[in-house]
């Protein structure tokens, strides 16, 4: 019988992070949460959740050690999921947070979402699929996803952009770089089609 994959969804005490972990376990993966720098780097596959302000992310971030091995996870070529803040923190800076220094796997900026609409955006969108992802694979041109957010990614390569929304603009929201996939959307929440993209997050890990 084949094992499930691996994931490591980063502990480092910010918000809900159970919730990604339960709905990864849910879609077959054996998810565990996780500071232990040798369990993350024998997983199969990198996930890292966020709920919160940017900056106080990021130090929490640091302060757990999971810095270098963030990175290391990057940089190994196996699969790797940001999610919410946690896709913020994949970006170089913040205008939340100006002085705290991101990740800066997707080089650019997190701006904050104009004040003609309500902020936070609270709601389910319906997304615009950009181009094709194995991560949407039969989810359709236009899935639904649950958000709740005050600011979006604006990478410096507008080809990492893999999914926008409208929103009072257009907002990008899904981003690809290399083996990083990150998602300003919460899968988690987001019913079927979120539990259909963790599916092909799971599928991509077991192939890698």
């Amino acid at each position: 019988m084949t094992q499930p994959p691996r994931i490591a969804v980063l502990d480092y005490g910010i918000g809900n992070l159970r919730s990604a972990q339960k709905a990864l376990e849910r879609v077959g993966a054996h998810a565990v949460l996780t500071t232990s720098h040798s369990q993350i780097d024998a997983a199969d596959a990198v996930v890292l959740p966020g709920v919160g302000a940017f900056g106080a992310c990021m130090d929490a971030l640091r302060s757990a050690d999971l810095e270098e091995v963030t990175l290391r996870a990057v940089n190994s070529g196996k699969p790797f999921l940001g999610i919410c803040v946690g896709m913020q923190m994949l970006f170089t800076r913040s205008e939340e947070d100006p002085e705290a220094k991101g990740l800066n796997v997707i080089p650019g900026d997190v701006r904050w979402i104009s004040t003609s609409v309500p902020r936070p955006q609270m709601q389910w969108n319906q997304l615009d699929v950009i181009y094709p992802d194995s991560m949407f694979e039969g989810l359709g041109q236009k899935p639904w996803m649950y958000f709740v957010h005050s600011l979006h990614g604006v990478p410096d390569n507008n080809t990492h952009v893999a999914a926008t929304v409208q929103y009072g603009e257009q907002l990008n929201v899904a981003f690809r770089k290399d083996n990083v996939f990150a998602t300003q959307f919460h899968p988690e929440k987001s019913a079927g089609a979120g539990l259909a993209l963790l599916q092909n997050f799971v599928s991509m890990a077991v192939s890698s």
